[in-house]
């Protein structure tokens, strides 16, 4: 099932996103210091690129991850995570498209605090 929400989460929600995603981690990766939050970014493309099947937890978060999660809210978050939520609310007018908003509106969560999280793969 994972699968076929994959594929059809790219068609109608994802693509955009993770687009957004990797521009934000080549716009990071200019300077030396931001390679590895450049790096991240490259990671959640992927992730929104293909959502289902796996689960975001935020408990290892710590003060160096808390702090770059608030540099990055004033140099991506906010635009990525109002995309996020227009998608989501966009996908949940119909009854069949609530799964796909509910994974937009996950990502948008995850569009606000990226570092830190843990990506679990559920089976």
């Amino acid at each position: 099932m994972s699968v076929l929400g994959n594929v059809i989460w790219f068609l109608l929600g994802g693509f955009l996103p993770a687009v957004m995603w990797f521009f934000f981690g080549l716009l990071w990766s200019v300077t030396i210091i931001g390679i590895p939050v450049g790096i991240q970014c490259f990671k959640m493309a992927g992730l929104q690129l293909f959502p289902f099947g796996k689960e975001v937890t935020y408990d290892g978060m710590g003060a160096v991850s808390f702090l770059i999660n608030l540099i990055w809210i004033f140099i991506g978050g906010v635009e990525l995570a109002i995309t996020n939520v227009i998608i989501g609310l966009l996908l949940c007018m119909t009854v069949i498209g609530i799964p796909f908003g509910l994974q937009s509106f996950k990502m948008a969560k995850l569009s606000l605090m990226p570092f830190g999280a843990r990506v679990i793969h559920v089976r």
